[in-house]
């Protein structure tokens, strides 16, 4: 070292001897050698790092002659010899920036690998490690060479030599995570992804190697080997890749972890199912989204939204595995995406959770149908907009003007937009959730078509003829048992009374219109009050004549009468024209309904405050000298004498 010091002419004699004697000591029996290394290799490691290039490239060289011909004399099983001799390299890389001796270091591992392969065993974790190292550089050429590399050991040498590779494959996907995570190569990024892509072979057709390899820092049950030493750091790494990346990467992440899921989850044991998804839900973690709140939207809108999707594709494909150990999971991430001041990713929790109960329903136990209502109530409990009935400007006097507003009003100002934009998407919500429990109980468009159908009846006066939609028995409503369909009836009018009650509340609405809630006209919610409304008379209706619910038909009728008069009474009240136009469909459908119940079923309800008459209905309610002049289609149905 004393030889080595001098700043412009450092003598390399004893450097020289030193490589010498390392060679002609190579032969004495391993526990010698390695402890004669752990002095010589320690030198090495200081003086690769020298400041003057020329000791440390002098250095770099003998460690390049000399790690070749350790490496021709192989290594036994169990045996950890070559990765002491070859942690001057790691070492040197590690703390050495210069440029050429890194570039060396790249060069002399790489041509280890060319030549040695077949001879290299706990080597190649000092390989991959140097190769992390080089990953983050930002250095194009040492970037490109390590890679390089890395690809050649993944597609042909572990083709060859995977069982001795296989303590240093978590190294192996590990190193080319950190490639993907380097976002000055983007090209690099999606070619590192697909070797990870390309590592899930070795997996899936090898699972025997991994099984039968032992170590003695691995304490592991047979059973799951694969799962500890294949797939977890394989998808751990993909993780880490969305967690860590630009949008672009990301993305193919994302995309590449669930391909690996759909194409391999077949093999996998439930409870690897379980630390699977606690790495998936982690994309999730509020905690690690970026605290800019652009960034933050732009992860949830794509990101967070792709994921979810790809969750539930997953689900259904695996249902028989995963139901048991996921579902209350799944259901909770669904509930927490459309709790987010975010509307995209609000509406896709509703249409992952629609699609999940469309395409698993009819395999659904009742206990699942149980926790399905469940989430449902409680997304709609969770997402109704209260505060649209209670806010008021806060700091307003009657004649303040905007010229004289205080920084406290503008700061005020700013809360209430963000409050209007957070309300905004709860009734953006509410509206999904009621289009998503019509299209679970009666499948997607169903419904629609059905109000066509009632329209072109009504005008062509058929409204007594069949209508038979050819989607409507592909709709989960004969899964579901009466009590959990009264459960979602329960969410249909809580929400459709909400929104009545708004919507009658002509103060309220002028005072936020007034303050610049929900564009150039009143606020209403119109289609929430007509949509629930619709949704809980098709439910109703669909059970009232279902001789399959024989013993809740009393219930079913007591709930029927009550909605249909309420709805009916409160129409009357209404007094705006656009309001009255949006009853149209609504209005067709109650009284469509109404007609096609047959006469004994009608007969049942004498008594009652609906009374028949040839086929014929009048609701006979506590008003007198009722009119509904603005609905053609009432006059149209009721008979001449009773117009």
């Amino acid at each position: 070292m004393d030889e080595l010091a001098s700043p412009h002419h450092p003598r390399m004699f004893s450097l020289q001897k030193i490589v010498e004697i390392s060679y002609y000591n190579m032969n004495r029996i391993r526990l010698q050698w390695s402890r004669i290394w752990q002095v010589i290799g320690d030198h090495f490691n200081k003086v690769g790092c020298n400041p003057n290039e020329d000791v440390a490239i002098f250095a770099v060289d003998s460690l390049r002659q000399l790690s070749m011909k350790f490496l021709e004399k192989g290594e036994l099983a169990n045996f950890r010899f070559q990765k002491d001799f070859l942690r001057p390299f790691e070492h040197i890389m590690k703390k050495n920036r210069s440029p050429t001796i890194r570039d060396m270091v790249i060069r002399c591992i790489a041509q280890m690998v060319n030549s040695q392969a077949g001879n290299i065993r706990s080597g190649w974790k000092n390989i991959f490690a140097v190769f992390h190292q080089a990953a983050s550089d930002h250095d194009g050429n040492i970037v490109e060479l390590a890679f390089q590399t890395t690809g050649h050991i993944v597609t042909n040498i572990f083709q060859q030599h995977f069982p001795a590779a296989i303590d240093s494959f978590q190294d192996a996907v590990k190193c080319l995570s950190e490639f993907a995570c380097n976002a000055a190569f983007p090209d690099t990024s999606m070619e590192a992804i697909r070797l990870i892509r390309y590592c899930a072979k070795y997996v899936s057709e090898r699972p025997q190697v991994l099984r039968e390899y032992t170590s003695d820092d691995m304490n592991v049950a047979p059973g799951d080997r694969v799962w500890v030493r294949g797939w977890f750091p394989i998808l751990f790494e993909l993780s880490c890749i969305i967690n860590r990346c630009k949008l672009d990467v990301r993305t193919r992440g994302l995309t590449v972890m669930f391909e690996i899921m759909k194409s391999y989850g077949h093999t996998f044991e439930k409870h690897w199912w379980q630390d699977l998804f606690r790495i998936v839900f982690r994309i999730f973690d509020n905690m690690k989204l970026p605290e800019l709140q652009t960034e933050k939207s732009e992860w949830m809108t794509t990101t967070c939204n792709h994921a979810l999707y790809a969750i539930c594709d997953v689900f259904t494909q695996f249902y028989e595995a995963l139901n048991e150990i996921l579902l209350p999971d799944i259901f909770a991430q669904l509930h927490w995406c459309v709790k987010q001041d975010n509307e995209q990713l609000a509406r896709s929790g509703t249409n992952c959770l629609e699609n999940l109960v469309i395409l698993n329903g009819q395999k659904f136990s009742p206990e699942v149908w149980d926790q399905t209502c469940n989430c449902m109530l409680e997304i709609f409990k969770t997402t109704i907009p209260h505060a649209l009935l209670t806010w008021r400007p806060a700091g307003m006097d009657d004649d303040s003007s905007e010229k004289h507003l205080t920084e406290n009003q503008s700061s005020s100002i700013l809360l209430d937009q963000k409050l209007f934009a957070g309300l905004l998407i709860k009734c953006v919500v509410q509206l999904e959730l009621i289009q998503t429990i019509d299209n679970i109980v009666f499948y997607p468009a169903t419904s629609k078509k059905e109000d066509a159908e009632h329209m072109a009846a009504a005008q062509r006066d058929t409204l007594d003829a069949d209508i038979h939609i050819d989607t409507e028995e592909q709709g989960m409503y004969k899964y579901i048992t009466s009590q959990h369909l009264f459960k979602l009836l329960d969410c249909l009018q809580e929400s459709h009374s909400f929104s009545k009650a708004f919507n009658s509340n002509y103060e309220q609405r002028t005072v936020l219109w007034r303050a610049g809630f929900k564009g150039k006209s009143k606020p209403n919610l119109l289609k929430q009050e007509t949509s629930s409304l619709a949704c809980c008379l098709r439910i109703l209706f669909r059970m009232y004549v279902d001789e399959s619910r024989r013993d809740s038909w009393d219930a079913i009728q007591q709930r029927l009468l009550n909605v249909c008069s309420e709805a009916l009474a409160y129409f009357i009240t209404v007094n705006s024209e656009s309001h009255r136009e949006a009853w149209t469909n609504l209005l067709l459908l109650l009284l469509t309904k109404t007609l096609k119940i047959s006469d004994e079923k009608s007969s049942r309800s004498s008594g009652s405050r609906c009374y028949f008459w040839k086929n014929r209905f009048l609701f006979c309610l506590p008003y007198k000298n009722i009119a509904i002049s603005s609905s053609m289609i009432l006059f149209k149905l009721l008979p001449t004498e009773l117009t």
